[in-house]
């Protein structure tokens, strides 16, 4: 084994030490620091629907599959994940003979990723393709692993979380910005690029999605076409404006139904539901069972008070 290869080793073998210790069950949890969550899986978990905020995903151990439209993103000790806006998508997490799947992901701030794009020198920035957009993986090299196990070494400390995490967690999202993918994060910054413009859409679903929107309005909105818009909506998701409107009710109604204790009617009513059977229908579509059989294996999982932030990713 080369010397690299052995400094990659150690690097990663001191991150699933550290995970380890400040996990304590399975699936994604919050930590002391704002906008860092942990994730473990003890046991292959089958394809499900998650949504993700736009974020970062480091695994240590064990492997992550996504899948978006008709791709499937890896990403595992080799590579991480680069997710540019909010997306609802399928993924299935490996654990291997060595261990659980131990990883961290950490949300991507707008405010930060602007400041740190005035800092560097952006010209000259690869065009990714469409393909990379909003979604993919990118080898994971010594620098960003560096960074991770000081993030991940800060955590376990509410002092260093509080006081030099934030730090850690910038020097990761700089780190990315220089990587082969940073274009995809830097297109958000572009107030007419077709990516920031399909962010604003989604920003609008997130908030008003109880709401009967229209998709022309929104169309309007961003300024484009109806037309357009359904092709540059559909290039970042992978589904069309309507579907991604019903998977966030799914997500959230899921949430509070099994993280508030509401009855599925009333969940579907909060999310803009107008008949409870048609949510029911749809939830079991989505999810693969039924609202009380959802709630029934996730607080198995993770423990009847499992805290909003779990059950998300």
């Amino acid at each position: 084994m080369s010397e690299a290869n052995i400094a990659i080793e150690e690097r990663r073998h001191r991150m699933v030490e550290v995970l380890l210790r400040l996990t304590t069950g399975e699936g994604m949890r919050p930590t002391i620091l704002d906008g860092v969550k942990l994730c473990r899986a003890d046991r292959h978990t089958r394809r499900t629907p998650v949504l993700y905020d736009p974020s970062i995903v480091i695994v240590a151990n064990g492997r992550k599959r996504g899948y978006v439209g008709d791709r499937c993103i890896v990403y595992d000790p080799n590579n991480y994940l680069v997710l540019a806006v909010p997306l609802p998508f399928e993924c299935e997490s490996e654990a291997t003979s060595e261990g659980p799947m131990l990883g961290v992901s950490i949300r991507v701030d707008m405010s930060t990723l602007s400041e740190l794009a005035m800092k560097i020198d952006v010209k000259g920035k690869p065009n990714n393709g469409d393909e990379c957009r909003s979604i993919c993986a990118t080898p994971l090299d010594i620098q960003m692993m560096d960074a991770a196990i000081r993030l991940l070494e800060f955590l376990q400390s509410p002092v260093d979380a509080a006081v030099l995490g934030p730090g850690a967690v910038r020097e990761i999202v700089y780190r990315v910005l220089r990587g082969k993918r940073g274009a995809a994060l830097l297109e958000l910054l572009a107030r007419n690029s077709q990516l920031a413009q399909i962010r604003i859409a989604q920003q609008q679903i997130l908030s008003h999605y109880a709401e009967q929107l229209e998709v022309a309005r929104m169309a309007e909105d961003v300024g484009m076409s109806v037309s357009a818009f359904y092709h540059n909506f559909k290039a970042v998701t992978a589904t069309s404006p309507l579907q991604y409107l019903k998977s966030i009710r799914l997500h959230k109604a899921r949430m509070l139904i099994v993280h508030d204790g509401l009855g599925a009617a009333v969940a579907a009513d909060r999310v803009g539901y107008e008949s409870a059977s048609q949510f029911s229908r749809e939830f079991k579509r989505f999810f693969g069972q039924s609202p009380t059989e959802e709630t029934v294996k996730v607080r198995k999982m993770l423990g009847v008070d499992a805290p909003e932030e779990a059950l998300v990713g």
